[in-house]
């Protein structure tokens, strides 16, 4: 809250990078990295090119405030989830994969994931930001998780990694499917189905008959 007679351009400076950041992820996801200009993502901000140069130097500044700013604390949310959960191991398989749907409906991150598949190549940098910063540790929790309920008894031999790689690919396809084929005119996957009937199957594959309710 503002203080009484307090100017109010204030809040409106204080805000300003975040917008930014906000409309950087817009334009990302609409037009790729190399494409994406900064005049244009500072149109959008509703700030002059000078005004995003006093927060943001480069565009792989505003890609790594992206991540960290608006992703990164989403995917954190999971990992905690994932990290504080006692088990079984079939309740968290059908919870975690309903949270990553929700981030993928309400944030453009279909578009900056083709983005980084698509322009890693010339931009290696995406990659590592996206790796270290988000997939690792999502990756790495769930990882965990499996190692742990297969510990308990409930999972089956493995390699937990691949079984993490396992349960998280599926989603990844369906939001690849609605990034590139989808606007061509391919049928449409709800990704949410996809990861709930997935999960149904993963869950009959790796928990052993005894560990089931």
């Amino acid at each position: 809250m503002l203080t009484p007679g307090a100017p109010k351009f204030r809040r409106r400076k204080a805000d300003r990078p975040g917008e930014i950041v906000q409309a950087a992820m817009a334009v990302f996801a609409e037009k790729g990295f190399a494409a994406a200009r900064l005049d244009e993502i500072a149109a959008r901000a509703g700030v002059s090119k000078g005004a995003l140069y006093l927060y943001f130097e480069t565009k792989e500044d505003l890609f790594r405030a992206v991540v960290e700013q608006v992703i990164s604390p989403n995917v954190q949310a999971v990992r905690a989830l994932i990290a504080s959960h006692p088990g079984p191991i079939g309740d968290l398989l059908r919870l975690v994969p309903e949270r990553i749907s929700v981030l993928m409906d309400t944030l453009p991150v279909g578009g900056v994931v083709k983005m980084v598949i698509g322009e890693a190549g010339n931009f290696p940098e995406l990659a590592r930001v996206w790796h270290d910063d988000l997939v690792a540790h999502a990756l790495g929790a769930l990882t965990r998780a499996i190692a742990a309920a297969q510990a308990r008894g409930e999972v089956r031999e493995g390699d937990p990694r691949m079984f993490a790689i396992e349960i998280i690919s599926p989603m990844l396809i369906g939001v690849i499917w609605r990034e590139i084929f989808v606007p061509i005119g391919a049928e449409p996957i709800d990704v949410s189905a996809l990861a709930r009937q997935h999960m149904d199957t993963m869950i009959r594959a790796l928990t052993l008959p005894e560990a089931r309710p």
